[in-house]
């Protein structure tokens, strides 16, 4: 039996991870502080001073109103797209055989893997040439090419852990198709559709770049968020919209981490 001190880690690896969490999460905390601080202009630390008033000036804000309604029905429309082609490519690629199979795994998973300003430019370019204006819709669906790989991501490394002879098993019976979703592959694939769905919403939510080349003159949070930096005053609205953010794209994260971890125990898997 191993003692406590053969199972610890080193003080080194201890100092080094420590550090990379101070790292990352320092400026999380910044975002915080200066969202109460009492200088409208600049951000000095330590601020000169806290205060609530930022919160209601936030408040009363309709422009703040207009880009968080915006982003939430663009990621809300985006998420739905991307559970129902998510899952269909995901059905499609891990339950069937057929030529060029891996090939359309990998074209499915491009639009995340290339950098986001590429994929903004080509799509600002297919608008352009089908004479699409850039609208509501034109946001949606440049969101959607990312949150539709998220979603399949989930999807199919569930399907491939769901027994094959699950389905058979529930054909055999009487069962029709919608019959064995409902009952047999739902069950077994739900929380990982609910996880993909939800880091699909938060991605949707913060998406900057993509919706720089398909918003035309609307403006979602993110964007909205920008064009407040530079101005010279109520910089900390800005960080009070930001921490918001950080909270709403948090949870869902989150609760993706806490639906998923548990995803090895598949019905029917040792079968």
């Amino acid at each position: 039996m191993r003692s406590d001190r053969a199972n610890s880690a080193p003080l080194g690896l201890k100092i080094a991870a420590a550090g990379g969490l101070l790292f990352l999460h320092i400026p999380l905390l910044l975002i915080f502080l200066y969202a109460f601080t009492t200088e409208d202009k600049s951000y000095q630390f330590p601020p000169p001073g806290l205060t609530l008033q930022w919160f209601a000036v936030t408040w009363d804000r309709p422009d703040v109103w207009q880009a968080l309604w915006l982003s939430v029905r663009v990621a809300t429309i985006s998420t739905i797209i991307a559970l129902i082609l998510g899952t269909l490519c995901a059905a499609a690629v891990s339950q069937t055989r057929f030529f060029g199979r891996e090939t359309i795994s990998l074209l499915v998973i491009l639009p995340i893997a290339l950098p986001g300003i590429i994929t903004g430019i080509a799509l600002r370019s297919a608008f352009s040439l089908a004479d699409i204006p850039f609208s509501f819709w034109t946001i949606v669906l440049g969101h959607a090419t990312f949150c539709i790989v998220v979603v399949y991501n989930n999807a199919v490394a569930r399907f491939r852990r769901v027994s094959g002879s699950l389905m058979e098993a529930s054909m055999d019976l009487g069962a029709n198709g919608f019959q064995t979703f409902r009952y047999i592959i739902l069950p077994n694939i739900g929380t990982a559709l609910l996880a993909g769905g939800m880091l699909a919403f938060a991605l949707s939510f913060d998406e900057v770049i993509v919706t720089t080349f398909t918003g035309g003159q609307q403006s979602t949070l993110p964007i909205w968020m920008l064009q407040e930096l530079i101005r010279p005053r109520q910089r900390p609205v800005t960080n009070v919209v930001a921490m918001v953010v950080v909270i709403v794209t948090f949870l869902p994260i989150l609760a993706a981490y806490y639906l998923t971890r548990d995803g090895d125990q598949i019905a029917g898997s040792g079968k």
